[in-house]
């Protein structure tokens, strides 16, 4: 295993901006301290031709201009969206930024982990080598509850498994939802569109939204709609029958608190596959929908559908719905969520 460590940027404020790159000889990721960004991974063909497969910028200013595509980023302190960018915890109604269509709260909202300097160290553990970031996200932050203490640490073993763990301790009562929010074409970044990508999702419902996105409390089968992935399909094959692409929460058929099987993506062109599992109790699958016309990597240009995310989470707007999985944590409580991506060629 190979760490290397260099400068990637430095800030207005004078502060370094580092890039490190995690081997094993076969495949790579790369990962800044600006957001614990994923910046790259690096995985052969099945005919040895290495491509990089996640979207992304070649320069830290790309991170900083576009963030609102949070390509590759970690994202909190409640991932995805929360209804009229309100809850209430404790008899205490918070009020969150709007930077959701004028109304919700997404990913954190202005002020995103996404867009913040973390520390950094290398580590070796028994799952793998590679770099834990952490900070402490200060009582009010995003207009959140509690100082919350976190860590974010992404692995690489020698079999190709690419960890992600995310832990967190907290002094008041506060909603807690942690992802990665990579976006994946196995036929490489910029190779085109990721339609032909077969898909499976372990889970037999989906949340319902209403149309900005904001679960009901429902959850609607999948069974006999185009939202079924239980058994491997392409992307395109059904996405028709979505309106605009997905974008919603599957509601995994999770062992609680266990590594449970959570979705596998197979491209047929490279031999590429990709097995996810995690023990979150959710995942969002997006098709890119509103990425247009985005300069990437490599003078590479992104558009609709050029790539996918499986973002392992607890459920959107979980702050507002008793039913969902509890999303509150305590303080005395560890939060951990570990979701693993298993490559093969």
């Amino acid at each position: 295993m190979k760490i290397k460590k260099q400068k990637f940027a430095v800030l207005s404020n004078g502060k370094k901006v580092h890039l490190y790159t995690v081997s094993n000889g076969e495949m790579s990721f790369s990962v800044t301290d600006y957001g614990c960004t994923l910046t790259s991974i690096v995985v052969p063909s099945r005919n040895g031709q290495k491509d990089d497969i996640v979207l992304g910028f070649p320069t830290v200013e790309g991170y900083m201009d576009r963030w609102d595509t949070f390509f590759g980023v970690f994202v909190g302190r409640f991932a995805n969206r929360i209804g009229d960018a309100k809850f209430e915890l404790n008899g205490q109604t918070y009020n969150l930024d709007k930077n959701d269509n004028g109304k919700n709260m997404l990913h954190g909202g202005f002020m995103g982990y996404n867009r913040m300097l973390w520390d950094a160290q290398i580590v070796e553990t028994h799952a793998g080598s590679g770099i834990r970031f952490s900070r402490l996200s200060r009582d009010g932050e995003q207009g959140f509850p509690g100082n919350l203490s976190l860590e974010v640490t992404y692995l690489l073993s020698k079999d190709n498994e690419l960890t992600m763990h995310y832990r967190a301790e907290t002094d008041r009562d506060t909603p807690v939802n942690l992802t990665n929010h990579s976006y994946f074409n196995l036929k490489g970044a910029g190779k085109g569109d990721i339609l032909n990508h077969e898909v499976t999702i372990n889970a037999d419902s989906i949340l319902e939204v209403d149309d900005l996105l904001i679960p009901t409390g429902k959850k609607l089968p999948v069974a006999g709609t185009a939202f079924d992935f239980n058994t491997a399909k392409p992307v395109g094959r059904d996405i028709a029958g979505t309106g605009f692409g997905y974008d919603h929460c599957y509601c995994l058929n999770e062992e609680k608190g266990k590594l449970t099987m959570c979705a596998s993506v197979f491209e047929p062109e490279s031999g590429r596959s990709m097995i996810i599992t995690t023990n979150q109790p959710g995942v969002q699958f997006y098709t890119a929908n509103s990425v247009n016309g985005v300069k990437g990597k490599n003078g590479d240009v992104y558009n609709k559908h050029s790539a996918f995310c499986l973002e392992t989470q607890q459920f959107p707007d979980a702050p507002n719905h008793s039913s969902f999985p509890n999303c509150i944590l305590h303080p005395g409580e560890v939060f951990e969520a570990v979701t693993v991506h298993s490559f093969k060629w």
